[in-house]
């Protein structure tokens, strides 16, 4: 997906109904030793960093549950859509562990420290429209009777970033991403250099003449 560059967006969804993913498979987790555990959550927690790094737009589409690493598999992603009636919640608390995949990091970065304190402490589970109200999810919708609604809007979602130039997308996410970890003189200097690499490309050519045309750009990502 990094390389591939006729992508230009990713959504991630279940094939499982009423699941996005539940997290760790507990029983498989009980079998292992501490090495074990340790190297695996670190390879998860690789995994996550590799989902996070890619350098197109990425959608969760939770329409059901999200538990554990399964939420922290959302919070890798630049967007999420929630069904209404979605569970998540990072409730490894509940259980003897703590967020081990990037959520102690990755949801104070989200809703803020208080709320991810909170959220993490009592390893509370909440629905999708929760969720929205404290901006852990970008849309909650109702779900429908195929059970895909979160799906459905993450599609309307991506279909609104399709037509936009990909390369300028992929500047302005890294200049987000990067930015947001450092202070805001730092963040301009970043924004600063993700602009320059964006000026010479062909499409902010191409969106300068369709502006003076009067027509939709065609952009091709170069």
């Amino acid at each position: 997906l990094r390389f591939d560059e006729k992508i230009r967006v990713v959504v991630f969804k279940s094939e499982v109904k009423g699941v996005f993913c539940a997290g760790a498979d507990l029983k498989e987790r009980a079998q292992m030793d501490d090495a074990e555990v340790g190297h695996f959550v670190k390879r998860l927690r690789n995994l996550m960093d590799e989902i996070a790094a890619l350098p197109i737009p990425t959608i969760a589409a939770m329409d059901g549950y999200a538990l554990g690493g399964g939420l922290e598999l959302a919070l890798a992603c630049d967007l999420r859509v929630a069904a209404s009636s979605a569970k998540m919640g990072l409730i490894e608390t509940t259980r003897g562990l703590l967020p081990g995949a990037g959520g102690t990091q990755r949801l104070p970065r989200c809703v803020g420290i208080g709320l991810a304190k909170e959220l993490i402490f009592t390893g509370r589970q909440i629905d999708g429209q929760q969720a929205a109200s404290m901006g852990l999810v970008n849309h909650a919708v109702p779900q429908n009777s195929d059970g895909d609604a979160a799906y459905q809007r993450a599609l309307a979602l991506a279909k609104e970033i399709l037509p936009q130039a990909p390369f300028a997308v992929k500047m302005g996410k890294l200049a987000i991403n990067r930015g947001i970890e450092v202070d805001i003189a730092s963040g301009m200097a970043i924004e600063g250099m993700c602009y320059a690499q964006n000026i010479p490309t062909k499409d902010r050519q191409e969106g300068m003449a369709a502006f003076r045309e009067k027509r939709p750009p065609q952009f091709i990502g170069k």
